[in-house]
């Protein structure tokens, strides 16, 4: 339920409904919106007097959010939430680049590509130390060493980090050396591990599952929030559908869908969305004019030889006259690079 208090109440008064709220066993998550209090109290099953709330002194309405992603809804949070990484404000008018390679597999391989992307505008620098594969027998990722030295690289260039985490007993230490931590497809519905990370400070950027429904999507933002941590970032990877020609099915409808359900900032990987490296930069071209927030693309110097998806890798050149055709189309649809 929302509780909307009146303009302009004292912080004590604000909190005292707080306070009362929880004594009923709910859980009561606060945000604060053109000089009023906006209080969502959450649990299910819990019996609440919501017409005696609705008589306290400082209380201005009480209403039903309307939708099962209360925390992540635009009822309870109606202005986009802004999220401070580095040098960038996802979900501003800046748009994020995140760029890198799949696969951390060396010191050389990492600062070239990071000097790379830097060069060409990115701001944070994608790259995984602990690969989920296919296969058992496929490149695993380098682990911790592979976290550091993706954030020596990062810092050489002046950049964010972002890599995957793969498992709860992991958070600690991703978060040591990455400054978001990703959620990949294969885990948006490991609970266990989305209730983990939203007990982190890091932002989290949550990739949509496979085969996930977008209420699905959020509800699974919705276990993050839950647990305090509002820096959620969601990012569209593509889903499966019948078509084989591409990776995934890159789904673009979802953008201004989400931007419209929740408040929360969405990016969009054209990379794992088409698997095919000709067809990332049309794909990141259409992101940004349908409204995303950001970017994040698979970059590689070398992409015939790299340990994973080099076939949807951009070379530095590509992804630097990408970042350019971003700039003109940011302008024409008021964001900036």
């Amino acid at each position: 339920m929302l509780v909307v208090l009146k303009p302009q109440v004292p912080e004590r008064e604000a909190n005292d409904v707080a306070t009362r709220l929880r004594m009923f066993g709910v859980a009561v998550h606060r945000t604060d919106h053109e000089g009023r209090v906006r209080l969502c109290a959450v649990g299910d099953g819990v019996p609440v007097d919501w017409d005696a709330v609705r008589t306290w002194p400082s209380v201005d309405k009480v209403e039903k959010i309307g939708r099962p992603f209360e925390l992540g809804s635009r009822a309870f949070h109606p202005q986009p939430t802004l999220i401070s990484v580095g040098r960038v404000t996802i979900g501003s008018d800046q748009l994020v680049l995140m760029a890198g390679p799949c696969s951390i597999e060396g010191e050389e391989q990492a600062f070239t590509i990071a000097a790379a992307v830097a060069r060409a505008g990115a701001t944070v620098m994608r790259g995984g130390a602990y690969k989920p594969r296919t296969s058992p027998y496929a490149f695993q990722g380098l682990g911790e060493e592979g976290l550091r030295i993706m954030r020596r690289a990062a810092d050489a260039h002046g950049l964010a980090v972002v890599s995957e985490v793969m498992d709860s007993q992991q958070v600690g230490l991703v978060a040591r050396y990455a400054d978001i931590l990703q959620i990949g497809a294969r885990n948006m519905q490991n609970y266990a591990l989305l209730r983990e990370v939203g007990h982190s400070d890091r932002p989290v950027l949550l990739k949509r599952g496979l085969a996930a429904t977008i209420e699905e999507w959020l509800m699974a933002a919705e276990h993050v929030m839950s647990q305090g941590n509002s820096q959620v970032i969601l990012c569209e990877r593509g889903i499966r559908t019948f078509e084989t020609y591409t990776r995934n099915t890159l789904d673009l409808n979802a953008i201004p869908v989400v931007k419209e359900l929740s408040h929360l900032p969405v990016i969009v990987d054209p990379s794992h969305g088409t698997g095919i490296r000709d067809k990332v930069a049309p794909m990141a071209r259409a992101s940004i004019a349908c409204g995303a927030d950001g970017l994040i693309i698979e970059v590689h110097h070398d992409p015939d030889h790299a340990l994973s998806d080099g076939a949807q890798s951009l070379y530095p050149a590509q992804f630097d006259e990408l970042v350019k055709q971003i700039r003109t189309i940011a302008e024409v649809v008021g964001r900036r690079v």
